[in-house]
This record gives structure tokens, C-alpha cells and sequence, in this order.
């Protein structure tokens, strides 16, 4: 659908035209799985499917939500405050007009009509993309002066509080920073970061889509949290620490007795280890060095499957096929895992080789077929 589609679609809707169309990317993470919440550092990108929205204010201090992939809409009074409500899909966007608001920011009704073409439940960040772009709309149709890192910061607070997912920050601050091109060094504890190339040369990143859903805030994610956190608290009784990935994996090793827990241990060896992949990977890319920075993908997943237990057999198969595809030298899930997406890098001759074949060997181990697509490298949140 195209910005100009997307304003005829509102206008049907809502009588007249709006004041302006939006748009924010989806992200993947290229290595870095689960460690935002842990102070560690990742490597995502954005890519170019993500979340549009036509936006304009009213006077009759009215809240309409519409989504042209959701038959829920809503319809509420603008107040000093709102709470979340089931599970509609219209939760993100009232999350941060909600704090908006908590933060004294006077907002008159809106007009809001969602559209966008990342897979909903996928891995990609639909969630943060939503929000983000609901933010980075709001400040731009009210003249708010918040940057793109408080609006990553404010995003993030709206999936924590509001939504109830512990995630870390990464998702929001990919999509509010992305340049397209880049991928993004991003430390999770103080928010330093930096921009690296990420030109493929003769490779693909590409996405395969598992078509299994998942929903963070009823899957394992936030046990995943908890145990971290038990992992950490053990940990300090003797190290002076504020975060797993704090600690190197000489360190970890010296000191993985004062755990006591064979699950907890796991899941912080996933997180230690991780870590130092990323700082691998960095490398990789500035010496554009695929074939190291694959190998790394492949260990990711094997950690995250193993330690992690987050993959599940739909991602597995996925990986499994991918090992065993000659152009095909690096692999990975990618995002929270109990389903959603992979990534993979794969000599850019072989995508169609590797499409069908993929499609085939996966049905015929689900039971359902896979998308396949390549993800050119996205931009961040903007006005269209």
C-alpha cells in the first residue's frame, strides 16, 4: 500500500484528510539475543517493511484507533489516564499517549489509522515500531522537543509498565536511530553506541518468517528475565557487578559455583557468552569477514538452544536446512524465539536455490510453509 492509498483509506474512514503519514522500520538483531536486559551490547539493523500510520488531531477530544490488519478498533475520551485493556493490538499506541500525558504534555483527540507489512508476532519489532512511531508522530504533530533517544527511552518504559514485557531497550532504539546501510553497536546499560557499515557485498540477508506466532507477554520471556536475575543476585554475593554482562566468560567460570542451579547457570552462560559473539561479530564486519561473522550466527543459535531454550522446532528446522545449504554460512534466530523469524547469510545467486528449497524441506517438517524474503537494510522512524 502506498502513503497515497493509505490517506484515501483514511479519508473513507474519517471524513477528511489527515495531517500527515508516518513511517518506522522493523528491525532484525544480528547477533546479540537476549542480552539487552542484561546490560550487553547487540547488533541489530532495521529493514524495510515496517508500520505507517495516517494521524490527524480533532476537536471533540476523541481517541479512534483503526488498523486496516485488525478488525478491533476503539473508540475512547480523552483523559488524564489510561490502562491497558486485554490484548488489542490498540494497547501500544494508548501506552504512550498514556505517558505522554503522566509527563505533562497537553494532547488534544487524534485520529489514528495503522497500516503495515511486517509479519505481526514475527520477531521483526512490530510492537516497538508501533509505539515509536505513535511517539515520533505525536511530537511532530504537537511540536514536543523530545529526541529520538527519549522517544527509544519512553517506548520502552510503555512496554515494561504498560504492555507488562521486561524487555530491554534495543527494539525502540533501533527503529527511532536506524540509518540505512548501518547496523548499530548499541550498549545496553549506558546507550553508547555507534554506526558500522553493513554493505553485504555479494551476500543476502535474509529472513525467513516460521509462520509460528507468539505473543511475548504469555510466552517464556519474562521467566527468561527472572532467571537472569536470580542468576545475577547469586552471583553478587560475591562479585561486584550490576549486570551478567559484566562478567567475561573467564570470570563466569571462576565463579559459576555460587549459582547452584544447573537452569540458571545455562541461562547465564547464554548471556555471557553472547556477549563476547557480539564483540566478535564487530570485528567480523569491520574486516568484512562473512565467513567468521557466520560461524558466530550458528553459535548464537546453538547457545540460544541449547542455554537459552528459547528456539523451538520450527526455528530449528530452519537452521538445520540452512547448515546444510552450501551457499548458505550463517544462520540464526532472531528476536525473542518461541517462534517468529531467523536470519541467514547466503551468496546473493543462490536466494531463489535456497527459497524453494527451504519452503520444501520446512513443510515437510511442519506441516505448514515458511516466507522467505530478503531484508534490505531500513532507515528510522520519519514523517512520508
Amino acid at each position: 500500500m502506498t502513503a497515497d492509498e493509505l490517506i484515501k483509506e483514511f479519508r473513507n474512514r474519517f471524513q477528511r484528510a489527515p495531517e500527515a503519514v508516518f513511517f518506522c522500520p522493523g528491525r532484525v538483531n544480528l547477533i546479540g539475543e537476549h542480552i539487552d536486559y542484561n546490560g550487553g551490547k547487540v547488533l541489530p539493523c532495521t529493514i524495510s517493511p515496517g508500520t505507517y500510520l495516517a494521524v490527524g488531531r480533532n476537536i471533540d477530544k476523541t481517541l479512534r484507533f483503526q488498523s486496516l490488519h485488525y478488525p478491533e478498533a476503539a473508540t475512547l475520551h480523552l483523559q488524564s489516564s489510561y490502562s491497558k485493556t486485554g490484548k488489542e493490538w490498540f494497547n501500544y499506541p494508548l501506552g504512550i499517549i498514556h505517558e505522554l500525558i503522566q509527563d505533562g504534555h497537553g494532547l488534544s483527540g487524534m485520529d489514528l489509522l495503522f497500516y503495515g507489512d511486517l509479519p505481526i508476532g514475527a520477531g521483526l519489532s512490530s510492537s516497538a515500531s508501533i509505539e515509536v512511531l505513535t511517539a515520533f508522530a505525536i511530537c511532530e504533530l504537537f511540536g514536543l522537543a523530545i529526541s529520538r533517544e527519549d522517544i527509544a527511552i519512553l517506548s520502552r518504559k510503555v512496554e515494561n509498565e504498560f504492555i507488562g514485557v521486561n524487555c530491554g531497550i534495543m527494539d525502540q532504539f533501533s527503529v527511532a536511530m536506524g540509518q540505512k546501510g548501518k547496523a548499530i553497536l548499541l550498549d545496553c546499560d549506558t546507550l553508547v553506541y555507534e554506526y558500522l557499515p553493513f554493505e553485504t557485498g555479494e551476500h543476502e540477508l535474509v529472513i525467513i518468517n516460521s509462520n509460528k506466532k507468539r505473543s511475548l507477554d504469555d510466552s517464556k520471556y519474562n521467566e527468561r528475565f527472572a532467571e537472569c536475575g536470580m542468576a545475577l543476585k547469586a552471583l553478587k554475593k560475591e562479585l561486584d557487578i550490576e549486570n551478567l554482562c559484566d562478567l567475561d566468560m573467564a570470570a563466569f567460570e571462576l565463579h559459576t559455583h555460587l549459582i547452584g542451579d544447573p537452569v540458571l547457570e545455562k541461562r547465564a552462560l547464554h548471556v555471557i557468552s553472547e556477549n563476547a559473539r557480539v564483540k566478535d561479530a564487530v570485528i567480523a564486519l569491520q574486516t568484512r569477514d562473512w565467513e567468521v561473522l557466520g560461524k558466530l550466527m550458528y553459535a548464537s543459535h546453538y547457545s540460544l538452544k541449547e542455554y537459552y531454550e528459547v528456539t523451538g522446532k520450527e526455528l530449528d528446522t530452519i537452521i538445520d536446512f540452512c547448515s546444510s545449504f552450501k551457499n548458505c554460512i550463517g544462520a540464526r534466530m532472531t528476536g525473542a524465539g518461541f517462534g517468529g523469524c531467523a536470519i541467514a547469510l547466503i551468496k546473493k545467486i543462490s536466494f531463489d536455490d535456497f527459497a524453494s528449497k527451504l519452503t520444501l524441506f520446512y513443510k515437510e517438517r511442519t506441516g505448514y510453509a515458511a516466507a522467505v524474503f530478503a531484508a534490505g537494510t531500513g532507515g528510522a522512524v520519519t514523517r512520508i
